[in-house]
């Protein structure tokens, strides 16, 4: 690309294509993704010195993942342009493309400032001090100077709009995107005869043929479903092949109270929380559809014997987003990250009441001579009503009672003895994360690279379950179609040890799944 810092005597150094286009690249794309620089073919990347600025205020965070990736990006755009000419003259790409760093001479000169391009954006975006303002000034004098057309690529939608408010066109970075039409159902429904139904019974698989199974993919749910509305639920194994779910009648944490699937997607997302076969679990539910509970529940149903399969359960979910440091606050790990990880409490109270109750959508069982002993008291049970009414200091601890024994609830002995961990995201980079069941909430609000960082942590033995919201997204880079937990279950899907389940029923009560539905 030519020499895009003069604007009026240099002449082009590299022949830009008249049919290709022109990318200038905002800070956010290439903190989103570092190769994003190698991902637009042939077509030419211009990167504004403003985005070099912002690139160097963010590169000295050194426990998150932007600082990471604002160092990567640095050390790409190093090698790639080694000296001050190819920073200025552009170079060209191997996959066909160029790449330029621009110096905007309307910035840079003042004279300049008054031509009516300036002017022309002057009168909509007036102070360049914002650093946003002039990447957006930097792209429209690409703009001007150049025959392709010109594209902002930012993921800020807000700087979208400001730039498609001066006549600038403007895209999010759809390398990543998802189809639109992703997961639109929960489960796919198989007609079937009554007598296919009653041999799938018997036998436990059925064979539904290549036609019926040509859409599925590998552990996909599915409704098998006759003309008489009988109907069984099953999953697909490859080759035509549908077999029963093998799930339990109910299951329970250590010393706590049994739980069973209320509907056919829980029933669906119990099924592969309890197959030690599927390493990767995504799933997509509204508020209230059970997905911590039935999580945790079965997490700990697989943790407390001797014959389990995992050494105990890792909790996170986003503090915000990855890399954001939860600060240097006093307190333990569990207490920083405790009114982030309340949920998992709530979920935990629920499986491991203190006090026995009767919840309409659990079913509890008689608690077996093996587990009496993980049971608390009646004794521990009054301490821990006195000092939960009259003895609770300001971080939340109880006080000891007056021989010195504190009480604590049952699911807080699984915390202490490790059997439940809290993680950080900020500091899972470097680990090794084996025979555990890791549970990450909220993965709508992580980037696709920021997934992958968390999945590259899991061992051998392990299983991760990743749940969220596509819908209820506070990050504001990523969106419905471009989030880690969407991102990962397109690339995942149809691989023998991931699966997918999408709750759409809510369970926690009639106010909630409405106010869910209509609010």
């Amino acid at each position: 690309m030519e020499n895009l810092s003069e604007a009026k005597t240099s002449k082009p150094q590299l022949k830009v294509s008249a049919k290709a286009k022109t990318f200038v690249l905002d800070t956010n794309v290439l903190l989103h993704d570092p190769q994003s620089i190698f991902k637009f073919e042939d077509n030419n990347l211009a990167i504004p010195v403003e985005v070099l600025e912002e690139l160097d205020a963010i590169k000295t965070e050194q426990s998150t993942e932007r600082g990471r990736n604002a160092r990567r990006v640095h050390r790409i755009l190093s090698e790639l342009l080694p000296d001050s000419r190819s920073m200025h003259e552009g170079v060209k790409l191997e996959n066909g493309g160029t790449l330029s760093i621009i110096i905007n001479p309307y910035m840079a000169d003042p004279s300049l400032r008054d031509a009516p391009l300036m002017q022309k954006l002057r009168a909509v975006l007036s102070d360049f001090g914002k650093k946003d303002n002039r990447i957006i000034a930097a792209a429209l004098f690409v703009q001007e100077r150049y025959t392709p057309p010109t594209i902002l690529v930012t993921k800020d939608v807000n700087v979208a709009l400001k730039a498609r408010a001066v006549g600038l066109e403007a895209q999010d970075y759809l390398n990543d995107k998802v189809p639109e039409s992703v997961d639109e159902d929960s489960y796919v429904e198989i007609p079937v005869t009554i007598y296919e139904i009653q041999r799938f019974c018997s036998e436990g698989e059925f064979d539904i043929g290549k036609e019926a199974s040509a859409k599925l993919y590998l552990n996909e749910y599915v409704l098998l479903r006759s003309d008489e509305g009988k109907t069984m639920p099953a999953r697909y194994y490859g080759e035509g092949i549908v077999k029963r779910l093998r799930i339990p009648e109910s299951i329970k944490a250590p010393g706590g109270i049994s739980i069973r699937a209320r509907n056919l997607e829980q029933q669906f997302f119990m099924d592969a929380l309890l197959d030690d076969s599927v390493s990767l679990i995504t799933c997509f539910g509204k508020a209230g559809t059970g997905k911590t509970l039935l999580s945790i529940g079965c997490a700990l149903h697989q943790t407390h014997d001797d014959r389990s399969l995992y050494d105990g359960l890792s909790i996170s979910r986003p503090v915000i987003a990855l890399g954001k440091d939860i600060g240097f606050l006093p307190g333990t790990l569990e207490e920083k990250m405790k009114p982030w990880l309340q949920p998992y409490f709530d979920a935990l109270e629920v499986l491991m009441p203190s006090k026995p109750a009767k919840e309409p959508q659990f079913a509890a069982k008689k608690v077996s001579k093996k587990h009496k002993k993980n049971q608390p008291s009646a004794l521990e049970m009054s301490r821990a009503e006195s000092v939960s009414s009259h003895g609770s200091n300001s971080n939340g601890h109880s006080h000891g009672s007056g021989n010195g024994a504190a009480p604590v609830k049952p699911y807080e002995r699984l915390i202490k003895s490790g059997l439940v961990e809290v993680e950080a995201l900020c500091f899972i980079r470097g680990r090794s994360i084996a025979r555990r069941f890791f549970i990450l909430d909220e993965a709508q609000q992580l980037t696709p690279h920021e997934v992958k960082t968390v999945i590259t942590r899991i061992s051998e033995g392990s299983k991760i379950v990743l749940i969220g919201d596509p819908a209820q997204i506070d990050n504001p880079y990523v969106d419905s179609r471009s989030n880690g937990l969407v991102y990962c279950y397109n690339r995942m899907k149809g691989h023998a040890i991931s699966a997918h389940v999408k709750l759409t029923k809510g369970e926690r009560s009639k106010l909630a799944e409405l106010a869910a539905d209509l609010l």
